[in-house]
């Protein structure tokens, strides 16, 4: 009798689907009837799984587990039905429990046990438990099943071991678009947008037709990469497959890689083939228009939006936003914030909420970016990181470390970004001392940020202001590879504590290790010659600015050159460069040849440059001042005390000099 009242949940079931169901459950263990037992027990067990089935389908998961308990009798179709049920209602701890408890009581597996347990795996970060069941997968033959192959694929590029999971796409006898449709989702995951356009050609090679997820895909990796051409390529692959004008999705993914490009004609044409009530695809050209700085274009289709009655998404409103912020626009940000409060988007979109947070900071309207704040019913990272950042624009560097602290305080998460910008505001801090960069960075190798490139690089900068020079140099030694942006920090650190040889001597490890220097780099390197006073250096590297590297010289570059030649005392070089048409109308390089001439007692050039300084500012009278102390020390005290008058008579004023070094 132990036997019926364990199936005492399905009564009802066994006598309306099976006449002799008692018959069976009673005496068949007497009587040995086996094959009559067996045949209505299939029947059985395919009614509790239809029952089991429809239990999960109506969202009852715990009534199909209870009903799955009270079976005597199970095959591997109720196992399934019920992993895939916990993998539906996203509960993977019990869809992996279950799928053990089953290989332990000798159950074996299908190919749609696989598919779902390895699902399950690739979904929530599983990674050993999908080897496993990997491995067993291999001992029990099903290598070569197709499902169970785009299943293993899956589970490697979702958890970035791209070349395993290569390998196993190799090992596959076909290799069919849902598998390569895991490949690209994987690399686009993991931004690997190279990879994306290097494997298409296999996809055709394998005679594997695009469809249009996969043609979203490389899209985005097209989008992402700056392929401009291979995008072209896909789009006509796309239109003779007949995607373009049959897909909306498709078509929205053209429009977003054409924007992206900055082709922006194309963009147009893109979405002009698509229905005109298609809402995702006018938000995509309104942020396209917006992103690229056509302001008044996006309004003009944000406005038609509204004329057919279309709901902007949090994309479009967001890009419109971020374009305010750029051009501190603060009369729009505002008239869309209104339009955001409207529509309920302040309470459903963080991003929006962000998006709000920054277009006050950036438009210097810091009480209301942190009232939006507070608004907030839930502080989240991303709403702190922009206000982090907005305090850091308006340059409230106290209260950007005031927050950072809340965030640790109250346990909000923080990023890498969090990390940087906290420890930027520390750096242009006169309050900040060596022990708060210490702390942010004892912070950062306990969290595992230590190895970012935006946090080494701003602590190899505060390092390097503190004039803890080794430590910036632990930092730099400590990264597990090195990119064109940790190289220019440790370089600027050398040259602002004036190690113009090391700065050198890293420009050309550089170099060997194959990095391109750019602008900055270069920058960063003339400066540390003009702290040292490597004329000859310095102008070698200057000269193969252009020569070596195809990188023109700005302003910046002849501002620092003259400046080094001129404390060298080559005054007439430092003249002979400034007289080249692109600089030739910068006053403050005329007034740094002006102090050189001054303290080298170069009368001859200083004349010259005194004039030339009075023509690009007649009307500055702290010109006059420079000229009139120039005068007077190479000895000229007559001419000293003339334009003496005329500073006077422009009405001198000389703000008193202010010093953040107590």
């Amino acid at each position: 009798m132990q036997h019926i009242k364990r199936l005492s949940y399905a009564t009802q079931i066994g006598r309306l689907k099976f006449p002799n169901y008692w018959k069976i459950c009673a005496f068949s263990r007497f009587l040995h009837l086996d094959s009559y037992y067996n045949t209505d027990a299939s029947e059985l067990i395919f009614s509790y799984n239809r029952t089991i089935e429809n239990h999960i389908n109506s969202g009852s998961l715990a009534f199909a587990h209870q009903l799955f308990d009270e079976m005597s009798l199970r095959d591997a179709v109720s196992w399934n039905l019920l992993i895939s049920g916990y993998k539906r209602y996203r509960i993977p701890d019990k869809a992996l429990e279950l799928y053990t408890e089953m290989v332990s009581q000798g159950f074996r597996e299908n190919p749609s046990t696989f598919s779902s347990v390895m699902s399950i795996c690739s979904n929530g970060g599983f990674l050993f438990e999908g080897v496993q069941v990997h491995c067993r997968v291999i001992s029990l033959g099903f290598c070569r099943n197709m499902y169970i192959g785009c299943s293993i694929v899956d589970l490697y590029m979702q958890m970035g071991y791209v070349d395993d999971g290569l390998k196993a796409l190799d090992e596959m006898p076909e290799r069919n678009v849902a598998a390569w449709n895991s490949v690209f989702r994987g690399f686009c995951v993991l931004g690997l947008w190279d990879e994306i356009i290097r494997q298409f050609p296999r996809v055709k090679g394998d005679g594997v037709e695009l469809n249009e997820l996969m043609v979203c895909y490389m899209l985005q990796g097209c989008c992402n990469g700056n392929f401009v051409s291979q995008g072209q390529q896909l789009h006509c692959h796309a239109f003779k497959a007949g995607l373009v004008e049959s897909n909306r999705f498709v078509a929205n993914a053209l429009v977003d890689f054409y924007s992206a490009c900055g082709t922006l004609s194309d963009a147009q044409k893109s979405f002009e083939v698509i229905p005109q009530d298609a809402v995702i695809s006018w938000n995509s050209i309104v942020s396209a228009y917006a992103n690229n700085g056509m302001l008044f274009d996006a309004l003009e289709c944000f406005e038609a939006m509204q004329y057919w009655s279309m709901k902007p998404s949090v994309r479009s409103l967001v890009a419109l936003m971020n374009s305010c912020s750029r051009r501190e626009n603060l009369s729009l940000g505002r008239q869309l914030h209104c339009f955001v409060l409207k529509l309920g988007f302040d309470r459903g979109s963080i991003h929006v909420v962000s998006a709000l947070i920054d277009m006050y900071g950036k438009c210097y309207e810091m009480g209301t970016s942190f009232n939006v704040y507070e608004e907030c019913h839930y502080k989240t990272m991303e709403c702190c990181n922009t206000l982090l950042t907005s305090m850091l624009h308006c340059t409230y560097t106290e209260e950007v470390v005031e927050l950072f602290r809340f965030m640790v305080d109250e346990v909000i998460e923080f990023n890498e970004f969090s990390l940087s910008t906290t420890l930027k505001a520390l750096s242009g801090s006169s309050f900040a001392g060596l022990a708060s960069c210490q702390l942010i960075h004892s912070l950062a190798i306990k969290h595992g940020f230590e190895s970012h490139i935006v946090v080494s690089c701003s602590l190899i900068d505060i390092y390097s202001k503190f004039g803890q020079v080794d430590d910036s140099n632990c930092v730099f030694e400590g990264l597990l590879s090195h990119s064109v942006f940790s190289f220019t920090s440790i370089i600027n650190g050398y040259a602002r504590n004036g190690l113009g040889r090391e700065c050198l001597k890293l420009l050309e490890v550089m170099l060997q290790k194959g990095l391109k220097p750019d602008r900055v780099t270069f920058l960063c390197v003339l400066t540390g010659c003009n702290h040292s006073g490597l004329v000859e250096e310095g102008r070698k590297v200057f000269e193969s600015m252009n020569t070596l590297y195809d990188i023109e010289p700005d302003q910046r570059h002849y501002s620092c050159m003259v400046d080094l030649l001129g404390r060298a005392g080559l005054v007439y070089e430092a003249e002979e460069l400034l007289k080249l048409s692109y600089v030739k109308d910068n006053s403050f390089m005329w007034s740094s040849l002006l102090r050189s001439c001054r303290i080298h007692k170069n009368d001859v050039v200083g004349q010259r440059v005194a004039k030339r300084l009075m023509e690009l500012e007649p009307g500055n009278s702290g010109v006059y001042m420079q000229v009139s102390n120039f005068y007077l020390e190479v000895g000229n005290s007559e001419m000293s005390m003339h334009y003496k008058e005329i500073g006077k008579a422009r009405q001198l004023v000389r703000e008193m000099g202010r010093s953040f070094i107590v």
